[in-house]
């Protein structure tokens, strides 16, 4: 098996596990944000998440860029950075899905939310084709109104998916190779703040717009799964 086998092997590992334990964390970490703020509203409390995860994901990838200079480094660097990158990532949805009020307790579920913010437009094909129509908030129906049958096809199809973008396109073959500290840290710096500018755009998409109160009488909290998918409106 090659190292880069092993990479996504790791990484998938890495996801799975990720899946299970930030879920309590991500319910902590918004209880924790709304003690601390008690004056946000859900959408600023969704632009504090967006900017720490932002910083986070920013800062790790400098350090394994900067790392990439060292030889033998490069890979599992590089490797442990997206295995943050990937804890993060799931816990910054997560805790999105918290603020909506939207709680994906079954992993399959869980699993298939995160995967679509992701993996963005291309997940959303995937789903448009497994579950035979379209329509507006995602989220809420991965975890509401999604028959499991469903949910496990696209698992099945997204989670290769995933591995594949992040365990090659993402740092281990990138930035496994020797390059001058300042442009390493740079790259690695860079690459992650784009990924995560697109996670969240993308999680945008597949959340919807959030509620406007916290006193859950928003009637965006109480929208018709049975809606006519071409209906958008909030």
């Amino acid at each position: 098996m090659s190292k880069a086998d092993d990479a996504k092997n790791l990484i998938q590992q890495a996801f799975e596990k990720a899946l299970v334990a930030q879920q309590p964390l991500a319910r902590k970490n918004v209880e924790r944000l709304r003690r601390v703020h008690p004056d946000d509203t859900p959408q600023e409390l969704i632009r504090r998440l967006n900017r720490y995860y932002l910083a986070g994901i920013t800062t790790s990838g400098g350090a394994s860029g900067a790392a990439g200079i060292v030889p033998g480094a490069g890979i599992p660097t590089a490797l442990a950075d997206i295995m943050l990158f990937t804890e993060a990532s799931v816990l910054y949805t997560l805790s999105l899905a918290e603020v909506h009020g939207t709680h994906p307790e079954d992993l399959e579920r869980r699993k298939l939310l995160v995967l679509t913010v992701l993996l963005g437009d291309g997940a959303i094909r995937a789903l448009d084709k497994a579950v035979g129509r379209t329509g507006p908030y995602w989220a809420r129906r991965i975890v509401s109104a999604i028959p499991m049958s469903a949910i496990n096809r696209a698992n099945k199809v997204l989670g290769p998916r995933f591995i594949t973008k992040y365990g090659t396109q993402q740092g281990v073959l990138v930035l496994s190779k020797q390059v001058p500290l300042g442009i390493g840290a740079a790259l690695g710096a860079g690459g992650n703040h784009i990924l995560g500018r697109l996670t969240i755009k993308s999680a945008r998409v597949i959340f919807g717009e959030p509620p406007t109160s916290w006193d859950g009488d928003d009637p965006r909290d109480h929208a018709s799964f049975g809606a006519d998918p071409g209906d958008s409106t909030p």
